[in-house]
């Protein structure tokens, strides 16, 4: 049977909210979706709409604000860039790192796809215990040094910056929470911060891609392979994510060459619909849960 995309282009736009009227919001075309991933292999990618239910904003969804990432150029640049983004930062994984996994993380143990690939940084897959997961961006929870790569943990540099900047904190309860794990502040507010160095010398950075960074060739090669053992039988399912960077939107375009079936469940409009097998706007935490009772059941 011949599987047709149920959105046309012309609505594909992700800047756009999907029409109330368009087949995404058609019961229908959820539970055709939920009838097609039932007993397919399957492979997952997972964006920041999945951890909204943990208390984490995303990026793109229908009522985040326009952010403005630092990139990797900008954090190598100057003292005072990496000053910016540790201070940020500090504040910011004092706060992520107490959010645990929601409905939809433990859904996706149960549903137990042949690769689980997350585009998010905040371990929260790895909490919930998915077995077969790859950390596209890598994790916020690790830091890596520039010069002598070695990881050490987010932790332990945590306690060294509350150490270095005891007082920092103090003030800035009310700082908004940003999708990356940092805060809304001031550059101003940032010139104080110390901020130290590897044991080496080396200059300390989350252990994340940045924009203006790739992903690590071997981490893509082994998404790929696991799309492409996917054939015509299997299916990829990507939940919460808009797909505006290529990153994420490489996988839903390989697949669908290989006709592959690929199911989109998100809240608002994304870059793949126009590939998408069924595009259902629904949150993720629900459609998991069914897909996993479907499963499992």
């Amino acid at each position: 049977m011949s599987l047709l995309p149920t959105r046309s282009p012309a609505a594909t736009s992700p800047s756009q909210q999907r029409d109330p009227d368009a087949a995404a919001h058609d019961p229908a075309t959820r539970a055709a979706a939920l009838d097609l991933l039932a007993d397919r292999d399957l492979v997952v990618l997972t964006g920041a709409g999945l951890s909204t239910d943990s208390g984490i904003p995303d990026y793109r969804g229908p009522q985040a604000p326009t952010r403005t990432p630092m990139t990797y150029q900008e954090f190598v640049a100057t003292p005072e860039a990496r000053r910016r983004y540790w201070a940020r930062s500090h504040l910011g994984w004092g706060r992520m790192r107490h959010a645990d996994p929601n409905t939809g993380h433990r859904a996706l143990v149960e549903v137990d796809p042949d690769l689980l690939i997350t585009q998010n940084v905040d371990g929260l897959h790895e909490r919930a215990g998915s077995p077969r997961l790859v950390a596209l961006h890598g994790r916020i929870a690790d830091v890596v040094c520039l010069g002598c790569r070695r990881t050490t943990s987010r932790a332990a540099l945590h306690e060294r910056l509350s150490a270095l900047n005891p007082d920092f904190g103090a003030g800035h309860d009310d700082a908004e929470t940003r999708p990356d794990g940092d805060v809304e502040l001031e550059a101003s507010l940032t010139e104080s911060f110390v901020v130290p160095d590897c044991d080496c010398g080396g200059t300390l950075k989350p252990d994340v891609v940045f924009f203006g960074e790739n992903v690590p060739a071997p981490r893509v090669q082994r998404c790929y392979d696991a799309v492409d053992a996917l054939g015509a039988g299997g299916a990829l399912l990507v939940v919460g994510s808009s797909l505006t960077v290529m990153s994420g939107f490489r996988f839903v375009r390989r697949a669908a060459r290989a006709g592959t079936p690929v199911v989109v469940v998100n809240r608002g409009a994304t870059r793949g619909d126009a590939l998408a097998t069924y595009a259902v706007e629904a949150g993720c935490s629900g459609f998991l849960a069914d897909l996993a009772a479907r499963r499992v059941g």
